[in-house]
């Protein structure tokens, strides 16, 4: 029996994303983002907030950073959801992470995440059901301890962490339980009468 729930983000799992951005001053600055997803082959869309000091310096840089968040940085990742930097300028320094500048874009790579895409900024969108900010990734920089044998990003070695909308809680997506396009071929070949 099914039990209605109401209007909801019942979408699980959701990315837990690293924005960065530097302030007009070169200070970086980065928020956690879940609502956000890939929405062509080199371009990523986030849906922020206006108001927050990431979004600001994004719109003033016209560049920004967004990584994958991974079990070991947990903490940090959290510390840049719940801290916001309109209230805590020195944020960034008080999480205790570091950041180098990215040879693509101007704007920071926090070094301890481990994926990270490099964005110049495509447009802002803004209308009365949301406020999205999309980028066009410029390039993709990897730490090497995530790489397999034939030089692939391996899932399994990010230990990215995945948001649950239901419970607030973080899980590490890290298991491999089918390949894509692959999976669903026994149901083509008999919807196709094979």
């Amino acid at each position: 029996m099914r039990k209605n729930l109401g209007p909801m983000p019942a979408v699980f799992p959701m990315p837990v994303l690293m924005v960065a951005a530097y302030d007009k001053d070169g200070i970086p600055c980065a928020l956690n983002a879940a609502w956000g997803n890939i929405c062509d082959m080199d371009k990523i869309i986030l849906f922020i907030s206006e108001d927050h000091k990431t979004t600001e310096n994004i719109r003033q840089s016209k560049a920004f950073t967004v990584s994958l968040a991974d079990k070991d940085n947990m903490e940090a990742a959290d510390f840049f959801g719940i801290a916001t930097g309109n209230s805590m300028p020195d944020k960034f320094k008080k999480s205790g992470c570091h950041a180098v500048k990215s040879e693509f874009v101007n704007a920071p790579i926090i070094t301890e995440f481990p994926v990270t895409m490099e964005c110049e900024l495509a447009d802002i969108i803004n209308n009365e059901n949301f406020y999205a900010v999309v980028g066009k990734i410029v390039n993709v920089s990897a730490d090497e301890k995530v790489f397999d044998e034939k030089g692939k990003i391996d899932p399994r070695k990010v230990n990215a962490l995945v948001f649950d909308q239901f419970k607030s809680g973080y899980y590490v997506a890290n298991e491999k339980v089918g390949k894509a396009w692959n999976a669903g071929k026994e149901l083509m070949k008999a919807a196709q009468g094979k």
